[in-house]
C-alpha cells in the first residue's frame, strides 16, 4: 500500500513538474490571447487564439511598442435622450433593465462611463423648451429643471444604478429663446416642422444670434449655473457643460448660431468668472465644434482669458478636419469626439463600416473619448424635426421587438475593453484598419482590428518583439486582448 502511495506522489510531482515547465515555457512567450469577432453574418463570437508556427506570409504586419504612447483615454459613452427614455418605455421592465445592463454594465456591457445630455431641448427632445422661457428674467427666478425630472433625470439615475462612476457632461443646443434676436429656438425656417418667420431664417455662419449685451451674457452665465446646481441638488454631478451644440450650423430644431469671437466673450468674461465665484467644478469646454477651420477655435480660445477657463476642445461631424490642427496647436488640450455621425437611420453594417473610420481618424488625431448618439430609439429613428437617424439599440413601437444594431456591437469591441487610463499607441506597419491601446494597470494591449476585405486575411502584430498571428475573418471587427 505504502509503494503504491509514492507512486502516486512520485506520478503526481511527475505532473506538477510537467505542468509547471509548460507554463514556464508560455511565460516565456509571454503572451496570453483573448479574442473577441464580429461579422455582419455572426455578431459578438468568441474566438480562441492558436499560436501559429508556420511560416506563411501575413497579408498585413501591424508592429506595436507600448513605449511608443500618446494620448490618454478618458471613456466612450452615448447621450441622454428624451426620445430614448421614451423608447425605453415601451418594452418590460425586465427588458428595459436589460438594454441598460448592456450599456453600463461594468463587467458584461458596454460599460460606458462618459456620457452627454442637452441642456434644455435638442433635436431628439420631445419638444421644444428651455429652462426659463419667461422673457426678461434675467435674475433667472423662474429657472426650472422640472421638466427633465420626468425623463433625464431617471434615465441618468438608472444608468448610475448600474454603474456609479458613469460620468455626464452637458452642453446647449439653444439658450432660453428670449436670448435670441429673433426670440426663437430655430434658426431655419420649415414650415413643417418649425414656425419661425422666414425672415428669421439665415443660414449665414459667423453671425451670433444671440443677443451679446452684458445683461443677456451675465443672465446666460447664471443660467449655467443654476443648471449645474439644479442636477447637483438631484444627486447628479456635471462634469463638463460645452457652451453650444454646433455653433457654426442653422438648423430648423433648437440651434443657435454664434461668431467664435463671441464665444470667446461668454467663456472668457462671464461663464468663466461666475463659475469661478460660485466655486462651481464642472469643467468648461469648447464644444462642439462642426466646422473644419483652426481659426473658429483660436478665435474662442484666444480670447481674452478664454484659454484660462477652456478644460477641453469637442468635435463633431465636420470638425474631425480641425482635431488634427487643434491638436498640433493645444497639444496638452484634452479633445473628445462629441457626437458619432448619425446616419439616415439604416443601422446596417456599412454605417459601423463608416463610424470604425471615424473612431480611427479621432484617436489617431488626439481624441481623448469617443462618444455615440442616441443609444436607443423606436424603429423609426425620427427625431421631431424629421431627421431619421442610427441608434445602437432599436425598439419596434408596434411588436415591441428589440434589435441591437450593427454599431452596437462595434462601440462594445472598443468600450468594453479599453479602460479609462488606457493609453493610445503609436503603431507602424499596415495599420490602417488598426487601432491599439496599452492598459497600464493591467499590463494589456488592446487590439481593435478591422478586416475590410472581402475573405478571409491573415494578421499579424509584432507586439514588442513577439507575435501574434491571426486570420480575420472576411468584413469583421476583431478586439484582441494580449497580456504581456
Amino acid at each position: 500500500m505504502m509503494k503504491y502511495i509514492k507512486s502516486l506522489v512520485l506520478v503526481a510531482l511527475v505532473t506538477l513538474s510537467a505542468c509547471k515547465e509548460k507554463a514556464e515555457k508560455q511565460e516565456e512567450k509571454g503572451l496570453k490571447v483573448t479574442w473577441k469577432s464580429s461579422s455582419e453574418k455572426t455578431i459578438w463570437s468568441d474566438k480562441t487564439y492558436e499560436e501559429r508556427t508556420d511560416a506563411l506570409q501575413p497579408e498585413a504586419t501591424i508592429v506595436v511598442d507600448t513605449e511608443k504612447q500618446q494620448q490618454e483615454i478618458d471613456g466612450f459613452g452615448g447621450c441622454f435622450n428624451e426620445l430614448g427614455w421614451d423608447a425605453l418605455a415601451m418594452v418590460t421592465p425586465e427588458e428595459k433593465q436589460q438594454i441598460l445592463n448592456d450599456l453600463f454594465d461594468t463587467k458584461d456591457g458596454c460599460k460606458f462611463n462618459l456620457c452627454r445630455m442637452p441642456i434644455g431641448a435638442n433635436d431628439y427632445a420631445v419638444d421644444w423648451y428651455s429652462h426659463n422661457e419667461t422673457e426678461g428674467d434675467f435674475a433667472m427666478g423662474n429657472f426650472s429643471i422640472d421638466r427633465d425630472k420626468k425623463r433625464l433625470v431617471p434615465y441618468i439615475k438608472e444608468a448610475q444604478k448600474i454603474n456609479p462612476e458613469v460620468q455626464v457632461w452637458a452642453s446647449p443646443w439653444c439658450p432660453p429663446s428670449w436670448m435670441k434676436q429673433s426670440k426663437h429656438y430655430a434658426c431655419k425656417s420649415n414650415p413643417k416642422f418649425n414656425d419661425l418667420p422666414e425672415k428669421w431664417s439665415n443660414t449665414e455662419e459667423l453671425v451670433s444670434r444671440f443677443i451679446t449685451e452684458p445683461k443677456y451674457f451675465e443672465a446666460y452665465a447664471l443660467y449655467f449655473a443654476k443648471f449645474v446646481k439644479a442636477y447637483q441638488a438631484e444627486g447628479i454631478d456635471i462634469s463638463a457643460v460645452h457652451v453650444q451644440n454646433e455653433y457654426n450650423s442653422a438648423q430648423n430644431f433648437p440651434s443657435c448660431v454664434w461668431d467664435p469671437k463671441d464665444l470667446g466673450v461668454l467663456i472668457s468674461d462671464y461663464l468663466g468668472p461666475k463659475f469661478e465665484a460660485e466655486n462651481i467644478d464642472a469643467e468648461i469646454w469648447l464644444g462642439t465644434v462642426e466646422r473644419p477651420q483652426l481659426e473658429r477655435v483660436t478665435d474662442v480660445v484666444e480670447y481674452g482669458d478664454a484659454k484660462k477657463y477652456v478644460d477641453g476642445v469637442g468635435f463633431q461631424w465636420a470638425g474631425k478636419g480641425a482635431i488634427e490642427s487643434v491638436h498640433t496647436t493645444y497639444p496638452d488640450m484634452r479633445l473628445m469626439q462629441t457626437e458619432t455621425e448619425c446616419g439616415d437611420g439604416s443601422n446596417d453594417w456599412k454605417a459601423a463600416e463608416y463610424t470604425f473610420n471615424l473612431m480611427k481618424h479621432y484617436f489617431e488625431n488626439g481624441a481623448n473619448s469617443y462618444m455615440y448618439w442616441n443609444m436607443v430609439l423606436d424603429e423609426t429613428g425620427k427625431s421631431q424635426w424629421g431627421w431619421k437617424q442610427n441608434s445602437m439599440i432599436s425598439i419596434d413601437s408596434n411588436t415591441k421587438a428589440i434589435t441591437y444594431n450593427p454599431e452596437f456591437y462595434l462601440m462594445k469591441h472598443l468600450s468594453a475593453f479599453v479602460a479609462p487610463g488606457s493609453v493610445k499607441i503609436d503603431t507602424t506597419g499596415d495599420d490602417e484598419n488598426a487601432i491599439v491601446f496599452y492598459n497600464k494597470a493591467d499590463n494589456k494591449v488592446v487590439v481593435l482590428a478591422y478586416n475590410d476585405a472581402t475573405d478571409n486575411k491573415e494578421f499579424q502584430f509584432n507586439i514588442n518583439g513577439k507575435e501574434v498571428k491571426t486570420l480575420l475573418d472576411a468584413k469583421s471587427f476583431n478586439t484582441l486582448t494580449v497580456t504581456l
